[in-house]
């Protein structure tokens, strides 16, 4: 069994409603063993867009982050996410990224882990800390709370 750690957000309709049927859909992967309290934020990047609604969530799971990427993918396509190759970090519906899995050092065209600008968001490291304090970056040998730390 595998410990992946998962952020997920929203800024468009039902924000915790889109949450939580992401989180559903996740637990057919395999076991939900934690989730954050969901965070009201303001956007980062390109400002001229509705608060979004942002989780993290513990996944015990036995599919691979290749799998694991696909699937995710298909979760956001099934709740109406158009991924924009214009605007990247426009409204969604749902965004799911995955942040850690296992101590693993991934970089492929697709996907990358751990995710690279996790360390840079305080609305990704905010929950994550919540259920994940002690929880260790792989490239930057450092905790999750070490690293919110650097940022408040």
């Amino acid at each position: 069994m595998s410990t992946v750690y998962i952020a997920l957000g929203s800024n468009l309709g039902e924000r915790e409603k889109y949450l939580q049927q992401a989180i559903e859909a996740l637990k057919k992967l395999g076991s939900v063993a934690a989730v954050s309290s969901f965070y009201d934020t303001e956007p980062v990047g390109y400002t001229n867009q509705p608060n979004f609604l942002n989780a993290a969530i513990k996944l015990e799971t036995t599919v691979s982050p290749q799998e694991l990427i696909q699937k995710t993918i298909q979760i956001e396509k099934e709740q109406g996410r158009v991924r924009d190759p214009q605007n990247q970090n426009g409204p969604r519906t749902i965004d799911i990224d995955i942040l850690l899995y296992d101590d693993l050092i991934i970089s492929e065209p697709q996907l990358t882990i751990p995710h690279p600008r996790m360390h840079e968001r305080k609305f990704v490291l905010e929950p994550l800390a919540e259920i994940a304090p002690g929880a260790v970056h792989p490239v930057l040998h450092k905790t999750i709370s070490e690293l919110l730390d650097t940022l408040l």
